[in-house]
Formats: structure tokens, sequence, C-alpha cells
């Protein structure tokens, strides 16, 4: 799952970092109002965690954009700021939740999974999908009740296309996707035709009810043959 972080603190920042690659997030950041309102315009993500104080605007005013741009993005803010009024102003433009700083690590991975959980698999911590069953927490996978072995890309790739089942996904939105920002470093798309790859074959192997099947220089759909 894909988060971005904007905040411009640069210790917790850090920390915020830090933490949620442990739990094998991808993680973009932004420390300016600009650089985050440029990233939200441009890019989709599972989770942003905004703070509404900020260098050249504010959080509430980047809220109203992701509003006026349609976005489905969750939304926590993530503040010093924990007067009533700011935390109404944020839910009624339309954020998820309101964690006010400082707060545990912890309570952050709860709120995040809370947000994905609700936003993406209808409150589930596991999504079932034919014969197939994917563990959010626990990054599992399994097919008929035997364990899949997916290294951490192909689990990404795999939940990704499950949350967009039926829907044409781009190679260009799976890479950003799930690689963030590395994206820009990769010459061209050689790494995800080779995790799709062996992802068909593992999925094909244990009898999967569900079908990876490209469309020819557009991306890749998850469909139930």
């Amino acid at each position: 799952m894909k988060v971005l972080i904007i905040e411009d603190e640069a210790d917790m920042l850090q920390t915020m970092v830090q933490s949620l690659k442990k739990e094998q997030y991808v993680v973009e950041t932004a420390q300016t109002y600009d650089e985050a309102q440029e990233k939200i315009a441009l890019y989709a993500y599972d989770c942003i965690l905004l703070d509404i104080g900020l260098p050249g605007g504010s959080g509430l005013d980047l809220l109203q954009e992701l509003k006026e741009l349609q976005k489905t993005d969750g939304v926590i803010i993530v503040s010093a700021k924990n007067s009533v009024d700011d935390r109404v102003a944020g839910l009624e433009l339309g954020a998820d939740d309101y964690l006010p700083k400082p707060f545990h690590m912890a309570e952050l991975h709860a709120r995040v999974k809370s947000v994905l959980r609700r936003r993406k698999f209808e409150g589930s911590n596991v999504q079932t999908l034919q014969n197939l069953q994917i563990d959010l927490d626990k990054h599992l996978v399994w097919v008929e009740g035997q364990e899949l072995s997916l290294n951490r890309k192909e689990f990404d790739v795999l939940l990704y296309l499950v949350s967009n089942k039926d829907r044409l996904v781009s190679k260009t939105a799976l890479a950003e996707h799930v690689w963030g920002d590395y994206i820009d470093q990769a010459d061209n798309y050689e790494f995800i035709y080779s995790q799709i790859k062996n992802l068909r074959k593992k999925l094909k192997d244990h009898g999967a009810q569900v079908e990876i099947q490209a469309v020819y220089g557009i991306g890749y759909k998850l469909i139930t043959p």
C-alpha cells in the first residue's frame, strides 16, 4: 500500500517514514505546501498523512483540493493543532481521521490500517476473491488454504490488482503505486514484466481461480475467468 506523508518537521517525518517502511508500506514524502500540492495532483495514494501547518499554505486547503479533484485517497490529519474547529473542518472536508501530536507509532499504524481496510476492503483484514485469500496485516496469501510464497513486490502487485479487480491498471500506475518515488530511477518497465510473469506462474501452479490479463501496450487487469 502506498502512503504519502505531508509533514514539515524533519525529525517527525523521518520517524514516521522509518516506522511505516518497517510495516512494508511504500512511502513518499512532501515537506511544503507546493510539493504536496504537486504530488496529490499527479499521483494516487492509499493513505495521506497530512499536517495542517505547512510552509506555504494550510493542509486544510490541500484537503479542499483533493475534494475538487474528486480524489479517493484516504486522509488522516496528523497535527499538533488539536482545536475542535480544526478537527471539524478537516472531517467536513473529507478527512477520514484526526490524530493529534504527540502520538505513538503503534497508534499511527492502527489508524492507517483502519483507513485502508475501510477504503479498500470494506473493513476486513482478509480479502477473499474466488479461492484466493489475502491477509493484509500478515502479508500472506493462500489458494484453497495452501500458502502461496510471494516476495514483497509480488504481494504488493497482487494486492493492488485485487483492489482494482476487473479494472484496467496501466503499467505506469502500477509502477508508481508499488515502487513509489523509486520509479523515477527506472529506464523501462522490465521489472514489472518480471514480477507479473512470476506472479502469474505461482497463481497458475496453485490453481488460483483468478487470472492476470495483459492488455498489450497499456497494462494489466485481474479477472475471474
